[in-house]
């Protein structure tokens, strides 16, 4: 298979930080980037600095209906030469203490990060047989080593994982390619919006939570602002996503940044209880 040069693709939650990063970046290079935003204002943002093949579509992954009307556009534009990539970028960072976690705002994480995900390829797949096209689905670090206080994000993206395995070996009579990103931190909205999420939950929880988890949460949250400090820029994890669409051979899966190598090496060497020594003394946690 030679290199993928050109084509159409797909991307959603492409407002801002990874999504936008991989919008530009492959538009800069002469795809036709259909970008799935959720505000007008986003769209105008993005269409304004961009070039003429530069499509914004709106597009909320939790809305059926939502997505129906964007694969409508997207397949009248295209016609029968189909989807060259789909990148399930969309998702959010819901934090939590599992045995005081919300239920309804788990149920949201897995709406977004994965059940978004499943019904958007769903409604590709036609487009993308015909185009040959690959599927791209943002994971993270969080999708191999799940953080405490970050279950419900550690589940999504463990259960993202689970689905990319299931979908590259289904799809594989037909030549599409299915690769997984697994970045670590990154310069993003995502952790301001992780953190200010945090700080909501912690005024909800009840006594006995700050009783019994106040001191870690609070550990970890100091934590989680030094790494945000030292993220990678978004232009990495844009790079490994044009690999995953162009290379003549992709790799199944693509480890972004230095924290991340680190993470996945510790916890592909040594034993499991020894890993979560090595963890909570990192996160300044009890052992």
């Amino acid at each position: 298979m030679p290199e993928i040069r050109s084509g159409t693709i797909l991307i959603s939650g492409a407002s801002s930080g990874i999504g936008e990063a991989c919008v530009r970046d492959l538009d800069a290079r002469g795809f036709r980037i259909f970008a799935g935003v959720r505000r007008d204002e986003d769209a105008a943002r993005l269409r304004a600095s961009a070039s003429p093949l530069l499509t914004p579509v709106r597009l909320d992954v939790t809305s059926a209906g939502s997505i129906d009307k964007a694969l409508a556009t997207v397949e009248q534009a295209v016609g029968r030469a189909g989807l060259t990539g789909l990148v399930n970028n969309a998702g959010i960072a819901i934090p939590g203490v599992v045995e005081f976690l919300s239920l309804d705002r788990l149920r949201e994480q897995l709406e977004v990060n994965l059940i978004g995900a499943v019904a958007l390829t769903q409604a590709a797949l036609p487009l993308l047989r015909a185009g040959r096209g690959r599927v791209v689905n943002m994971s993270s670090i969080a999708g191999v080593v799940a953080a405490p206080f970050l279950s419900p994000y550690a589940m999504s993206k463990h259960a993202l994982e689970a689905f990319s395995d299931s979908l590259r070996l289904e799809l594989r009579p037909w030549g599409i390619e299915v690769a997984v990103i697994e970045p670590g931190t990154v310069d993003t909205r995502i952790w301001e919006k992780g953190l200010r999420t945090a700080d909501e939950l912690m005024q909800t929880l009840p006594e006995e939570a700050e009783r019994l988890y106040g001191e870690q949460i609070r550990a970890m949250r100091a934590v989680t602002e030094r790494e945000a400090a030292a993220a990678a820029p978004a232009t990495l994890v844009a790079e490994a996503v044009r690999h995953a669409l162009t290379a003549r051979r992709p790799r199944t899966r693509y480890v972004v940044g230095r924290d991340a190598r680190l993470a996945v090496r510790l916890r592909r060497w040594l034993p499991q209880r020894l890993f979560d020594r090595l963890a909570l003394r990192s996160l300044g946690l009890p052992r």
